[in-house]
């Protein structure tokens, strides 16, 4: 059992552009938490910065990082390999520090297997419309069409995975959602009723699958 000094996780998870990545940044900034820094093997796009949203590296040294066992979780997304360091997300939960993660359901999985003793709360985020989805995937990855369709085809495996999480949040405004997750995760903590409507999030889940 983890102890009252100790941090907590919170994961989030979503389909490629649900804005996971954005509400992550955003918690880290207004709740001071710690953000896990994925290595990747995959190249950095135009807005992004070594060191501050991924390690990027080559295939032979993440390779070498598995061999070594420094990964608290890894997977290949996209034909990219993703994978959380052990040693940074284990000093900052010692030190009290809360450490958030951006990661897939894949990695998501692979965390809750380890059963480690912090408190674990997890996120599923999803888009208001697929129209929205393919609308961001869109902007963000304007040269490669490729990119966009490959997932917009993923999303209806990715979003199957909604009911292993404690809570799903849509993000159709990214103050709203970003005061949902806070507010749940406040609830989770200090063991209070919360508002989560688990039919309201079914009924959107049907609507983006049909």
């Amino acid at each position: 059992m983890s102890s009252k000094e100790d941090g907590i996780i919170v994961i989030l998870s979503s389909p490629s552009g649900a804005g996971k990545t954005t509400l992550a940044k955003l918690l880290s900034k207004k709740k001071n938490f710690s953000i896990s820094i994925s290595h990747t093997t995959r190249k950095p796009r135009n807005n992004e910065i070594k060191g501050k949203d991924y390690y990027f590296v080559d295939q032979d040294y993440f390779k070498l990082l598995i061999t070594n066992n420094e990964f608290l979780e890894y997977a290949k997304v996209f034909n990219h390999y993703y994978g959380t360091s052990k040693s940074f997300v284990i000093k900052n939960l010692k030190k009290g520090n809360n450490v958030i993660f951006d990661i897939d359901w894949q990695g998501t999985e692979k965390i809750k297997e380890k059963q480690l003793k912090y408190q674990l709360i997890t996120f599923f985020i999803l888009p208001p419309s697929k129209k929205v989805l393919f609308e961001r995937l869109s902007n963000r990855d304007m040269k490669d069409k490729l990119i966009v369709e490959e997932r917009m085809k993923q999303f209806n495996k990715d979003i199957l995975h909604w009911k292993n999480y404690d809570f799903v949040v849509i993000n159709d405004n990214l103050e709203k959602c970003y005061n949902e997750v806070s507010n749940l995760i406040e609830s989770k903590i200090n063991k209070i009723n919360n508002t989560y409507d688990v039919q309201l999030i079914e009924k959107h889940i049907n609507q983006l699958i049909n």
